[in-house]
């Protein structure tokens, strides 16, 4: 029986999607609206198609801003709890992705601010290595993605944000703005001022 209200968040956002949970096969096509309309019904195994299909790049986003996966999985987590108990209020003005990416931001930023110091993003930079590549050039790899992690780290939270967004995720300024809850020349100055102050710091690797 389905309600009106979702109290408590289903087992799927505890824990996250079961890989092999049975969901049902009309289900797994539809588009997020339709689900977002049914999980806020509380339908769980629709808010568990949603969670499957919206984790991993969440994740992403979560890892680039943080910088560990521990901290990652919990804003992700608490992300999907807060939405689960919020999709009777989501009213489609925006796409499901969109909301997603705006509270899981929410929750990075608020963890950023607990922390004492600047975070050391090691996990941002994944520069692929060729399986042949020499010690000496995948030391210099290496050492790249530490030197960019550590710039990205020393940016102001809300231009680390939307560097990732833009940059990594390949999102639009429009919906970077949706997700920041900014505007678009926000988006746009904060971009220009975390690309130019990674250029100066990323210089002695030019």
């Amino acid at each position: 029986m389905q309600h009106s209200t979702n109290p408590s968040p289903p087992q799927a956002a505890r824990r996250g999607p079961a890989p092999g949970a049975p969901v049902c096969d009309g289900l797994l096509t539809a588009p997020d609206g339709l689900l977002a309309t049914r999980a806020g019904e509380g339908d769980e195994e629709a808010f568990t198609i949603l969670m499957r299909r919206h984790s991993r790049p969440l994740l992403a986003l979560a890892l680039h801003t943080l910088g560990n996966l521990p901290d990652a999985e919990d804003a992700v987590q608490d992300a999907f709890i807060s939405a689960w108990r919020r999709l009777p209020e989501f009213r489609h003005a925006c796409a499901f992705s969109t909301w997603m990416y705006r509270i899981t931001v929410n929750r990075c930023l608020n963890s950023l601010r607990r922390r004492p110091a600047p975070v050391p993003l090691n996990a941002v930079a994944e520069p692929a290595s060729d399986v042949d590549s020499s010690p000496a050039q995948a030391a210099q790899e290496d050492a790249l993605a530490d030197a960019l992690a550590d710039a990205l780290g020393a940016l102001d939270p809300s231009q680390r944000v939307c560097w990732i967004l833009r940059e990594l995720h390949g999102l639009p300024y429009e919906q970077i703005a949706q997700v920041t809850g900014t505007t678009e020349q926000t988006v746009r100055g904060r971009l220009y001022r975390a690309r130019r102050s990674l250029k100066e710091m990323m210089g002695p690797w030019r």
